[in-house]
């Protein structure tokens, strides 16, 4: 959620089990500690019931319970997002208690360490001090203590927060020079030199030569210039990642020294926290993940000392409590007149996704003299095509970054009619191709599908139909498009909440797109745009029954930060 709402949810979260504990005994985190656990990704060996899954052991309820088939060696893992310092482990048991089990950390989940082991546990409430650190932790149950099963009421895992992260310490391999095992410069991955996996441009990249480079031997390394204290390296792989690698340190760029060896590299993101010294960085790869080389989009370094160069300073993340409007359109113009030209650029664009209108520089956008500014599609001749429309957008008045953006429309049904709310990343108008600007669709609309809308990020590994977003309904699933409604997006760092009437309908979470779809490309400046589309891939082309003229209508788009 958003930075604000974080905080909320964590004091109403903590709040929350205090009251409970006070009812059931339970022990809860204090102060100092963070709950790292709650609410995260939970696999298990097995499950006795449909109804008690992993995931009622970290959803905070008490009364909810994961149960385990009646066999030994049975265990729960959860992922917790990133790496994490964890100095508390919570178990609340039911009766069907384990006596012998261990409680283990991975980074990958493929190599553990134990950090807790006993085998005279006693079931009920068990707070236990622990040491460690790690993106998992796994419950491993050795012996149970009765004829059943094992069942867990809550596990709680408890610490610090995170590892390693941007921020604990310096990034020291923004913009230094790099080498690679080979590089890739063609019209599949344009100049992907060993540069781009240090420049923080999470769409650009580094990736192997398929001519000589697709092989299970493959490395990229970076000079930091300096002699340095290495706390972690941050990987962003291209689906083109390493199973098996090494990273490795060096004083001279010449001998080179392991510091972490994996043989489950997972791919997306991975936080690998070090404690090493050296001058030179290297990811030595040694086993591909399928049939094509290795690619990444980032590869960073932090820590002490090294020679580093402070990258570009981000703008601060808004408070979402206290916003002012900085931008709008009110749409009070004289009725027939056009958008205004201090605030809208008139949008040719082009029909792509096989569209089958011409969007056209007037008469098919123009205010109704009722606070309304109409998006108007017709059927009519025009360059070859049958229908006609209007696009416009902010690109050459209003670039932004981070903030709330907020339209109100009433969208129009009938079959084939794509109306959007939308933005694209600025760097396209400096030559940039889509998706590797970034686009972030506030509101789509299908115009046969009238009880549903859809919110959906598109970048370099996730796009077009794979793009990351989600469809939802009105709570009382009436059509959306009988009157206005009110899209909005909260973008910071952290990620976009969408929201439909001052209800959330869809979060992205900046760090579980990076873990589990790729780079996030959205931290640069953003222009809007309101198009109606008619035809395409995804809504099929218009029929006889589709009204035309249909008319998109908007009340005001909005810019709060």
């Amino acid at each position: 959620m958003r930075k604000h709402l974080r905080r909320f949810a964590a004091a109403a979260s903590a709040a929350s089990l205090l009251a409970l504990g006070a009812l059931t005994q339970l022990p809860v985190a204090t102060a100092a500690a963070e709950p790292l656990s709650q609410g995260r990704p939970v696999t298990t060996s097995s499950t006795e019931f449909t109804w008690s899954t992993g995931a009622n052991a970290v959803d905070g309820d008490p009364g909810t319970r994961w149960s385990s088939a009646a066999a030994d060696n049975q265990w729960i893992r959860v992922d917790l997002g990133s790496v994490q310092a964890i100095d508390r482990v919570v178990l609340d048991w039911e009766g069907a208690y384990a006596s012998g089990f261990r409680i283990e950390v991975s980074h990958d989940a493929s190599t553990w360490s134990t950090i807790y082991s006993t085998t005279t546990g006693t079931g009920g409430d068990q707070d236990l001090d622990v040491d460690g650190s790690g993106r998992y932790l796994r419950l491993w149950v050795t012996q149970r203590a009765t004829q059943w099963g094992v069942s867990l009421w809550e596990l709680q895992v408890l610490g610090a927060g995170g590892v390693g992260q941007p921020g604990d310490t310096t990034l020291l391999s923004y913009g230094k020079a790099g080498t690679a095992s080979s590089s890739q410069d063609d019209g599949t991955c344009w100049q992907c030199s060993p540069d781009k996996a240090f420049d923080l441009d999470p769409a650009s990249r580094w990736a192997v030569d398929p001519d000589t480079g697709w092989v299970d031997e493959g490395w990229i390394a970076v000079d930091l210039g300096a002699a340095a204290q290495l706390s972690s390296v941050v990987l962003q792989w291209d689906p083109a990642f390493a199973t098996t690698f090494d990273i490795e340190v060096s004083d001279d760029g010449s001998t080179w020294r392991s510091v972490h060896t994996t043989t489950g590299g997972t791919g997306f993101r991975q936080t690998i926290p070090l404690d090493a010294e050296g001058r030179h960085v290297r990811v030595h790869m040694r086993d591909r993940s399928g049939p094509y080389g290795y690619s990444l989009w980032e590869f960073q370094v932090y820590g002490t000392g090294g020679a580093p160069t402070a990258p570009p300073a981000e703008p601060a993340d808004p408070d979402f409590a206290d916003l002012d409007l900085v931008w709008s359109d009110e749409f009070d113009g004289a009725a027939g007149s056009p958008a205004n030209a201090a605030r809208w650029t008139i949008d040719p664009g082009l029909p792509q996704n096989n569209e089958q209108q011409v969007y056209t520089p007037s008469g098919n956008g123009f205010h109704d003299g009722q606070g309304n500014f109409v998006l108007e599609a017709r059927r009519e001749d025009r360059d070859g095509r049958q229908f006609t429309s209007h696009r416009m957008n902010t690109s050459g008045t209003f670039n932004t970054q981070y903030g709330r953006f907020e339209a109100r429309v009433k969208v129009p049904e009938g079959r084939g009619l794509w109306p959007a709310f939308w933005m694209m990343g600025s760097d396209f108008l400096e030559g940039r191709p889509w998706p590797y600007n970034g686009e972030i669709d506030i509101m789509e609309f299908i115009g046969q599908d009238p009880t549903r809308a859809h919110s959906t990020l598109h970048a370099p590994a996730y796009n077009g139909a794979g793009g990351y977003g989600g469809g939802y309904s009105l709570p009382d699933g009436s059509k959306i498009s009988d009157g206005f409604h009110t899209w909005a997006a909260e973008w910071d760092s952290e990620g976009i909440q969408f929201s439909l009437d001052g209800r959330d309908v869809f979060y992205a979470d900046r760090d579980t797109v990076e873990s589990t779809r790729g780079p996030w490309v959205y931290d640069h400046d953003f222009y809007m745009i309101l198009n109606l589309a008619v035809g395409g891939d995804w809504p099929g082309p218009p029929d006889a029954t589709t009204p035309f003229p249909s008319r998109m209508l908007v009340d005001y788009v909005r810019v709060y930060q």
